[in-house]
């Protein structure tokens, strides 16, 4: 069986949900595959020069200089043992290879621990400008369609604006929220969220924090207090911690998520904002060198547009194959 049957009956499978995936990512898509197809030229076989091009294409691709590397020297080596590479064998090989870096190891799958703990506690942390606020009201909608009650805690008191946009989206969401004067103790809103969630047999509290990223020692600090008075209330909180992280920054995200998991334990991340940007190789990176899950992924601006991130959907709605087959 070639590769364009595996690809096309992966894509049969995933058809159900793949429309939205390929229009989340149609710009990156777009501009990814535009390039490859006029540095391909027309070549009969992969060669060293191409690969020089397709280093450049990914990085410009916001595909970052380590993920990179790592694709190209296993592409060099192929190339090198086999004396060259069809064109067919390169997308074969882009395919599964950069599929592969999508996959990272979760000990403890967060859905699981969705239903096995009551309730199940979700920190977000974020950049201001990242989406973090709009994510946790569109993450509030997803688990109640799934059957899950939600709380959320406004726990970014140092903006008064933070705490309306939240309650405009746990309105939206049709969800209680937990809120203090603005200014408050970030803490004491976190600690009375999880105990009106104990108290109201709640299944998620998302708890809301401060969006700024100004120096390392004052986040940690709030970050490590707001963590400790949690398990006050329950000792294993918070169950998850999750980045959310705006694509349309690039590298910059990248960079964010290296800092924040140097100041907080981070469980997963979250990706905003796919489709607004052609450089949607971001979350290559984030995913290989970052070794953090994706949990969830902004494919458009409704409230429904936030999906559980899947591999296997993105990597195929990555690929054009209107375009590939046209290279062949």
């Amino acid at each position: 069986m070639g590769f364009w049957d595996v690809f096309r009956r992966k894509k049969e499978k995933a058809r159900e949900s793949a429309s939205q995936w390929e229009k989340g990512l149609e710009k990156t898509r777009t501009s990814f595959w535009s390039k490859i197809k006029r540095a391909l030229g027309g070549r009969p076989k992969i060669d060293a020069d191409f690969l020089e091009e397709l280093e450049d294409i990914l990085i410009t691709a916001d595909v970052g200089v380590d993920t990179v590397g790592y694709i190209i020297q296993r592409l060099e080596e192929t190339v090198e043992r086999e004396g060259g590479m069809t064109v067919e064998a390169l997308y074969e090989h882009l395919y599964r290879n950069m599929g592969a870096l999508l996959v990272v190891d979760q000990k403890s799958p967060w859905d699981e621990g969705v239903s096995s703990r009551k309730p199940f506690v979700i920190m977000v942390v974020g950049v201001n400008g990242a989406g973090k606020t709009t994510t946790i009201g569109k993450l509030a909608h997803w688990f109640k369609a799934q059957g899950k009650s939600v709380i959320l805690g406004a726990a970014d008191t140092f903006r008064a604006a933070a705490i309306d946009q939240l309650r405009t989206w746990a309105e939206r969401a049709d969800v209680p929220m937990v809120a203090h004067q603005p200014g408050a103790d970030p803490g004491a809103v976190a600690f009375d969220t999880l105990q009106a969630a104990q108290a109201r047999g709640i299944d998620v509290a998302i708890i809301d924090t401060a969006g700024r990223l100004h120096t390392k020692e004052p986040l940690m600090r709030e970050l490590g207090k707001i963590r400790k008075v949690m398990k006050k209330v329950i000792p294993d909180a918070p169950h998850e911690t999750w980045l959310v992280l705006d694509a349309t920054t690039g590298q910059n995200a990248l960079q964010q998520a290296r800092r924040f998991s140097a100041v907080t334990p981070l469980t997963g991340l979250v990706v905003t904002k796919l489709d607004g940007t052609a450089k949607g190789g971001v979350v290559l990176s984030v995913a290989h060198e970052m070794g953090i899950p994706i949990r969830f992924v902004g494919l458009g601006e409704k409230i429904e547009d936030l999906r559980p991130f899947d591999a296997q959907s993105f990597i195929t709605a990555f690929f054009d194959e209107k375009a590939m087959e046209t290279t062949a």
